[in-house]
């Protein structure tokens, strides 16, 4: 952690497309919180489908958040969220093989969804895509707050377009892998908590 960063004390996860909170990786990062740092106030919201919604429900929801105190972690369709959510409000960012052209890939999807978790389902609308391409930021400003996990075999999302978007900020770049980071809290966890500066306080018993 540098001495230009405070201390975190509000972590926000963003989950991907057709996920939840009940991910593997929310999961696993949140026992991390539990377990190592209590203190820490950590937020996972369930995301509509709506991309205005789920930008209402982030930026509402961390609004009264100490910015320059807050980090953000987003995977996937996260990982995209996650990079606005920065940019809106100047704080860190953890992007896990993030989205870089959501409009684009998910104009393929439009129509009746199962979730991941819970077999729900939703309906992803035309109007979804034409949002997501409205709300792409135009640059990655102060790259140095950013960290990107990117996998080479990540069989969802092209590799070389997120490292590209993404250049000039801190970048794990994993020669296999894959879409999900299977080895996220073998592997990957680790790095997360040293980009974030989040040193443990107490010990699990």
């Amino acid at each position: 952690m540098t001495a230009s960063h405070s201390a975190i004390t509000h972590l926000l996860y963003l989950h991907g497309f057709r996920s939840s909170p009940q991910s593997t990786k929310a999961r696993q990062m949140q026992a991390w919180v539990r377990a190592h740092r209590p203190d820490i106030h950590w937020w996972c919201p369930q995301l509509a489908p709506s991309p205005g919604e789920a930008l209402r429900t982030m930026l509402d929801g961390v609004a009264h958040w100490p910015h320059e105190r807050m980090a953000v972690i987003g995977s996937s369709l996260g990982g995209f969220y996650a990079t606005i959510v920065a940019e809106r409000t100047g704080c860190r960012a953890v992007l896990l093989n993030p989205a870089v052209e959501p409009a684009r890939d998910l104009a393929a999807y439009i129509g009746e969804i199962t979730s991941w978790h819970g077999d729900e389902r939703f309906f992803f609308r035309p109007e979804f895509v034409d949002a997501l391409r409205e709300m792409r930021p135009a640059e990655v400003t102060r790259p140095e707050r950013y960290l990107a996990i990117i996998a080479k075999g990540d069989e969802v999302l092209d590799w070389r377009e997120m490292a590209t978007r993404y250049a000039g900020c801190r970048i794990k770049l994993l020669e296999g892998g894959d879409h999900a980071l299977a080895d996220f809290a073998d592997a990957h966890l680790a790095d997360v908590v040293d980009f974030l500066g989040l040193r443990p306080t107490s010990t699990p018993s």
